[in-house]
């Protein structure tokens, strides 16, 4: 079975080189539906496969000066106690398989559901920024640091149960609370953040037990590839084609495990 494993990771890699999205939201999903994994060890597996990839990425635009690190550091003071509470909350409960396979199967659904409306929505949240004269919206500068935490906060707790969050959904908060930054900013900065907060959440379902480490592996040995061939094809390939299609592919796995059993 290793090498389904490691054929799915190439396409999900493949995916998510091309369009820079598509990670957890696709490859939580796959385990859970298409092999019959545990939906709690679909996701603990899956945030330690997102911290590793995402990390030659966040080095680049480390590297680039991608990545606004104020923000970073915002985002962070939220997430991660965020994280750490929902590990800690999940672990008190000592929730039974059925109960936790519940739990984790509708979060997953509604992430997925909210996701697949961020991407189709994405350019009108863009839009909403601006006013009729041309100028820019913004939050008061006085909010913006607490928005920021509060968002966090959300993805943290989001991710932690779902393993989709970290991409998608933070890339449209931060264009919505800083309409100004640049767009490559704002992936840096979300991937960036995203590393981190993907091990914290990673490790933390590793002490539940809740990590398969040989399924680890063979998706690592898959998606490497596949990331660095899709993104090499990403420039050939325009988004206002693939973001529909991936949108269409989330809300329909979304409502697919909205009835999983």
């Amino acid at each position: 079975m290793n090498w389904l494993y490691t054929l799915s990771g190439f396409a999900v890699g493949l995916i998510v080189g091309v369009t820079g999205v598509g990670g957890g939201s696709l490859m939580t999903p796959l385990l859970v539906l298409l092999f019959g994994v545990s939906p709690a060890t679909a996701v603990g597996t899956d945030l330690l496969y997102a911290s590793l990839t995402k990390t030659l990425g966040g080095w680049v635009h480390g590297r680039n000066g991608t990545v606004d690190w104020k923000v970073v550091v915002l985002l962070s003071l939220g997430s991660f106690p965020a994280a750490m509470a929902t590990i800690a909350m999940l672990k008190y409960l000592a929730l039974d398989e059925k109960t936790l396979r519940s739990l984790v199967t509708n979060v997953l659904s509604v992430a997925l559901l909210t996701t697949a409306t961020a991407l189709l929505l994405k350019d009108w949240i863009k839009k909403i920024a601006l006013r009729q004269d041309g100028t820019i919206y913004e939050l008061h500068h006085r909010y913006l640091p607490g928005a920021t935490i509060v968002t966090g906060v959300v993805v943290g707790s989001l991710v932690t149960v779902s393993s989709i969050g970290a991409g998608v959904l933070g890339t449209v908060a931060l264009l919505f609370l800083y309409p100004r930054m640049p767009s490559v900013k704002v992936v840096g900065t979300d991937i960036v953040h995203a590393v981190p907060l993907t091990a914290v959440a990673g490790m933390g379902h590793m002490a539940l037990g809740t990590v398969n480490f040989v399924l680890l592996g063979s998706l690592l040995l898959g998606s490497l590839p596949g990331i660095y061939i899709g993104s090499q094809l990403s420039a050939k390939v325009p988004e206002k084609v693939l973001r529909p299609v991936l949108a269409t592919m989330l809300l329909i796995i979304g409502l697919k495990m909205m009835f999983y059993k």
